[in-house]
Order: C-alpha cells, then structure tokens, then sequence
C-alpha cells in the first residue's frame, strides 16, 4: 500500500511540473509569435501581423499584450482599408486586453485614438479620467489624457495634467518630454530646456530630446528657470460603478 500511496504521489508531482512546463512553453510561444507579429507589422503586413497574433492569443489566451497587439494590427488595417469591421474588432480586442491588464498603457491610449477617430472625444475623455479616479497613484492616465487634450487644441489644460503627473512621478520621462514641447510651443523656451533637460537625466535615450536641447541652446535659451508648481486635487470625474464599461 506504501508503494503505491509514493507512486500516485510521484505521478501527481510529475503531473504538477508538466502542467507548469506546458505554462511556461505557452508564454514563450506568445512572446516568439508577438515578436514575429512586431516586426511584420513594421514592416506595414498587417493582415500578417495579425495571424501571428491571434496565433498568440490561442497559445496563451490571457496575454494582455496579445489583445492589444492584435487590436493594434486591425486598427491600423482598418484605417487604411476604411473597413469598419476591423475598427469595431479592434475596439473589442482592446477592451480585452484591459479585461487582463486594466493598466495597460498602450491599451488605454490605442482605444482613445479609435474612440476619438470614430467621432467619439467624448467617451475618449470618460475613458481616461476614469482609468485616472481609478488609479490615483499612476502618472500614465494623466499623460495620456494630457495627449488627448493637446490633440483637441487644450494646451493649458494638458500641461495642468502634466504638471500632476510629474506631482505623482516626479522621474517620469514621458511627462518631462511632453511638458518641455508644450512649454517650448509656447514660447517658454527656458523653462523647455529645463524640462528636456530633466528628461534626458533620466532616460538619455531620446534623440528628438537630444536634438531640441542643442536647438534651443543654440538659440540662447536657458535661466531663469520658472519653479514647477505643485497642483492642487485633480478634478476627475467619478469613480465608475465595477465592471467592463470604461466609455
């Protein structure tokens, strides 16, 4: 009985570690065929790109980055075949892949621009700040929102955004780099170079960065610098009820 009370327990075991092994071969197989399907899509075969991401998804059906790269390929497909099927698949994918990762920056920013594309700013702006009151410790809903209001000719307001990014991170690259072309754009070339510079501290690899530096130290920009000021409570709308509506 002892014998084979140990030979159950071997097979479990082994069933346990092959059960993890397959896992673990499931997400290297969706990292090769998303990395297949990045470079096809940058080589503009996006109809290719995307068979190598749904072949992802199957390998591994909880992949957030699937999804979204998925969601990626037809929503550019789309935009340049005006097929609206693969808008409106694109727009479902993308809301996958928050189902996985409702983090998912590049998620979040891919169904902004198709909402906003679509005729639909305003549920763009409603799925930001909601992803902003629902993650009060993230810079990124803030710099995604602030890229939105840029985009609808909000300079003011999108660098108030960027301002309480930086209040929550103050090391974020991102938010230093797009405070410094919004300052630049407005004529406050000292305080640009001071964000770029700050950038650049942080993440050296940025050569349009690098580049605008040397412009406008070349045009003599520099101090004084004005002080970055701090923000008050951000004004956000009200936290959404749980569950999968975002817009």
């Amino acid at each position: 009985m002892t014998g084979n009370s140990n030979h159950r327990q071997t097979l479990l075991a082994l069933a346990v570690i092959g059960s993890a092994a397959c896992s673990g071969c499931s997400r290297m197989t969706a990292q090769a065929l998303n990395s297949e399907g990045v470079r096809l899509y940058q080589a503009g075969n996006y109809q290719q790109a995307a068979d190598q991401f749904q072949r992802a998804i199957a390998s591994n059906p909880q992949s957030a980055t699937s999804y979204y790269n998925l969601a990626a390929a037809l929503h550019k497909s789309g935009k340049l075949t005006g097929r609206q099927e693969d808008l409106a698949q694109a727009e479902r994918l993308y809301n996958q892949c928050l189902e996985y990762d409702p983090n998912h920056t590049e998620c979040y920013r891919g169904l902004a621009v198709l909402l906003s594309e679509t005729g639909r700013t305003d549920a763009s702006f409603r799925l930001l700040e909601g992803w902003a009151a629902r993650s009060p410790q993230l810079a990124d809903p803030r710099i995604e929102l602030a890229r939105l209001l840029e985009e609808q000719h909000n300079p003011q307001l999108a660098s108030a955004r960027l301002v309480e990014a930086l209040a929550i991170d103050p090391q974020n690259s991102r938010a230093l780099t797009a405070l410094g072309r919004l300052r630049e754009a407005s004529g406050d070339r000292a305080q640009a170079l001071a964000n770029y510079e700050r950038s650049l501290a942080i993440n050296r690899f940025q050569p349009e960065v690098s580049t605008r530096v040397a412009a406008l130290k070349a045009a003599g920009a520099g101090l004084p610098i004005s002080p970055l000021v701090t923000p008050g409570p951000a004004t956000m709308t009200a936290q959404q009820p749980a569950g999968s509506i975002r817009y």
